[in-house]
């Protein structure tokens, strides 16, 4: 029972305080594996992997993820739950309130000032996933090689992440990892 609290505090808070979307979360899933060892970066990338290319909103797929392997089901739901609460009961409130606000000159700067907090954020998750693939992989060139490949493709021909994932899939099996 207190494994499931201790589940459902964590990603309350990881709910609460991920602003900037799904992959905002993943500094805190880094801090989380440093801090509870449910899983190990290794781990959180594969799981990052497999809620990229499941349907969903990526925060609630690793919440169902991580929660699932630690304590099952109920951990998965408990997990799930947990992580939605905060952005549930704010996008009411902002639903409620945002017409009211609409044309006020602050609004927009929150908005704008959050911007490159949040790019940090998933710029620091980039970082650590880097690090986490170049001190694990044996083959790193292949490793760096589809990474600039995938980044390139991304950049120059705007492909679809659906694209995108089935290349490195494919790619993954031929290229020697």
């Amino acid at each position: 029972m207190r494994l499931l609290w201790e589940l459902f505090v964590e990603f309350f808070l990881i709910g609460s305080f991920s602003v900037g979307g799904g992959l905002a979360t993943v500094p805190y899933l880094i801090n989380l594996s440093e801090r509870q060892q449910w899983y190990t970066i290794g781990e959180l990338m594969d799981m990052i992997a497999v809620s990229e290319s499941t349907p969903g909103p990526i925060a609630i797929n690793l919440a169902t993820y991580v929660g699932y392997q630690v304590s099952g089901v109920i951990g998965s739901i408990i997990a799930s739950v947990a992580v939605m609460i905060t952005g549930v009961v704010f996008m009411i409130i902002v639903g409620r309130s945002l017409m009211k606000f609409k044309r006020s000159s602050w609004l927009p700067k929150v908005f704008y000032g959050l911007r490159p907090t949040i790019a940090a954020l998933i710029a620091f998750a980039a970082y650590t996933m880097m690090v986490s693939i170049v001190n694990q992989e044996m083959v790193i060139i292949s490793t760096i090689s589809l990474f600039v490949i995938s980044l390139i493709l991304i950049i120059k021909t705007k492909l679809s992440p659906i694209t995108l994932i089935v290349f490195a899939a494919i790619a993954s099996l031929v290229i020697p990892f």
